[in-house]
């Protein structure tokens, strides 16, 4: 029934019926598949802001499918398949000559574990089903559950071994250590050792994420390639004109790639609700024709509005010898999020608008440095002296201009790098607690211990303040953060109200207010006076709102009270009522 669609005509005195739509007589032939295939995105992108979505390619996904795995994000690709919205064979038909041999040249790995649609590679399935599990294990059960924490087996009070230097490194060795090429010893990293995973790891080098465990708390993790890497552009068979290209970036630079990767990282991880250590080490984002051509500025405009999102602590720590400069340090400064966001630096960090160089290139250029030589330097003041007599001889006045410049360009090397140094320390770290830009000094080797105490308070801080807005929603984290300061004093007493500003003493007081039921728990009560209030708040608002309903409300409520507590209600109201009587009288 109404397979086709059809109109009456007279054909040579002939009625005939010319068939203008072909419905199908069974469902699915055409454009209703791909209205599903709109369904299905939609959903699969409301699933990725709703939970957790893993997508796991074994064999081929073409169009939809393509789609499918790229809105869920978080993709893991097993050598051979390939993520395509065309297949070889057809593309060579609709160009009408033999191009491409395979679907590994349009979707393989080769090409998206290099673009970063795919995030990690194995060689097998059974492979890639055991790294999606080692993936969950790092993520929350749920949207309402928490972080999963683990007895971690490496020592948080250890020391951190590795330390990075001022010559170029391997980032990830200072995440997950290494062993060292000439003791042949173990130097330990930051993070619990054998818990860091690195993601898109073939795509934009000059950025390094992944996931990894302190204390055995999960967080999401980047850091920078310090040293040179190399971006592989392939040639498009189907344009004779195309040719590879290998191009070189340099490290501790943000480029297109490498913002828009920093960016989707810090997506991904604010979905998975975990905590983010951010390891910053950036000169500034290339600026060049071609990378403003490419949109580094609108992918390091993505930075900034991921971790505006973001829901979680996240730290920023500016390592030994590492430095944050210019727009890079504006994309990750904490007045982005003050709620969730914080900044620490290693006291050989270094942090300011311009290096060194450049700041004496512009501030303290050469007559600038010629000005001081005359100064203080002896001789040039003495050849000064000299030529300042009135009566001074036109040759013996051209002889001490040519000693005079010679003195100068002598001792000019020494002064330019004093002028280095003395611009260089005003980038130290004491300059930036001292600014207020970040929260305090952290030595590298001791970052370790501090920063799991940090996280385990500020992680326990956020579970009372959740129940708090709860109750509460109107309150400022600025207010919510005063009641716990209040709560702590009154716990500890006010002679010891001076441990608040230790991470360890309120990480203590704050597990036992939330685990232990036996004593009593000065949080909870307080919550439940907050719950209470709420309640009284809002029926004191409905039935401002809509008198005609409390003698409604007050039947209801007196029905569900006990023999004892109608009494006493009727004891209030008597006594409320002889009041009034009074009052008239």
């Amino acid at each position: 029934m109404n397979s086709v669609h059809a109109e009456l005509i007279e054909d040579e005195g002939e009625s005939r019926y010319k068939i203008t739509d072909i419905i199908g007589k069974e469902d699915g032939l055409g454009v209703e598949n791909l209205q599903g295939s709109g369904i299905i995105a939609g959903e699969t992108s409301r699933a990725y802001q709703e939970t957790i979505t893993i997508s796991m390619v074994t064999c081929r996904t073409i169009g939809i499918g393509a789609y499918v795995v790229r809105l869920g994000q978080r993709v893991i690709q097993v050598e051979n398949s390939h993520i395509i919205l065309t297949g070889a064979a057809a593309l060579n038909k609709l160009l009408g000559r033999e191009v491409y041999s395979s679907n590994n040249q349009l979707g393989g790995v080769q090409i998206m574990a290099n673009n970063g649609i795919s995030h990690a590679v194995v060689p097998t399935d059974f492979e890639g089903v055991h790294l999606v599990l080692k993936w969950l294990s790092y993520m929350p059960k749920d949207m309402h559950s928490s972080i999963p924490i683990i007895q971690s087996l490496d020592p948080i009070d250890r020391d951190i071994e590795f330390c990075p230097t001022k010559t170029p490194y391997d980032p990830r060795h200072m995440v997950a250590g290494r062993m060292d090429p000439v003791t042949n010893k173990w130097e330990s990293g930051f993070f619990d050792e054998g818990s860091w995973m690195e993601i898109m790891e073939k795509w934009a080098k000059s950025v390094v994420v992944g996931r990894a465990r302190l204390g055995g708390i999960p967080l999401g993790v980047i850091c920078v390639e310090t040293r040179t890497v190399e971006l592989e552009v392939p040639a498009d068979p189907a344009n004779d004109d195309s040719e590879a290209k290998l191009i070189s970036q340099a490290g501790q630079v943000w480029f297109p790639d490498s913002a828009y990767k920093t960016a989707q990282a810090i997506k991904d991880f604010n979905k998975e609700k975990l905590p983010l250590m951010v390891f910053a080490n950036w000169r500034g984002f290339s600026g060049g024709m071609k990378d403003m051509f490419d949109q580094v500025l609108k992918y390091g405009a993505y930075i900034v509005d991921a971790f505006v999102e973001y829901s979680q602590p996240v730290f920023i720590y500016i390592p030994p010898y590492a430095e944050l400069r210019g727009g890079a340090w504006v994309v990750l400064d904490p007045s982005i999020n003050l709620k969730h966001m914080e900044m620490y630096a290693d006291p050989d960090s270094r942090g300011g608008v311009l290096e060194p160089e450049g700041t004496v290139e512009i501030k303290y250029r050469s007559k600038d440095l010629f000005k001081t030589m005359s100064r203080i330097d002896p001789e040039c003041m003495q050849i000064r002296q000299q030529l300042a007599y009135p009566e001074l001889k036109s040759d013996v006045k051209h002889h001490l201009e040519i000693k005079l410049q010679e003195r100068q360009q002598k001792i000019l090397p020494m002064y330019h790098q004093v002028a280095v140094a003395f611009a260089d320390l005003h980038d130290t770290a004491g300059r930036m607690q001292d600014k207020n830009v970040i929260q305090d000094i952290i030595v590298w080797r001791k970052a370790r211990r501090f920063f799991h105490g940090r996280l385990q308070r500020l992680l326990l801080e956020n579970q009372v303040k959740l129940a708090v807005w709860e109750m509460s929603p109107s309150l400022t984290d600025g207010q919510v953060e005063s009641m716990l300061r209040r709560w702590f004093v009154e716990a500890k007493g006010a002679v010891n109200g001076y441990l608040w500003d230790d991470n360890e003493s309120v990480v203590e007081w704050l597990e036992e207010q939330m685990q232990n039921e036996s004593m009593v728990n000065l949080v909870k009560e307080n919550i439940r006076a907050l719950q209470r209030d709420a309640a009284i708040r809002n029926i004191r608002n409905t039935l401002q709102k809509y008198p005609e309903v409390a003698m409604d409300s007050i039947i209801h409520i007196t029905q569900n009270m006990s023999s004892a507590q109608r009494a006493d209600v009727m004891k209030i109201l008597s006594s409320m009522g002889l009041g009034n009587e009074s009052n008239s009288k």
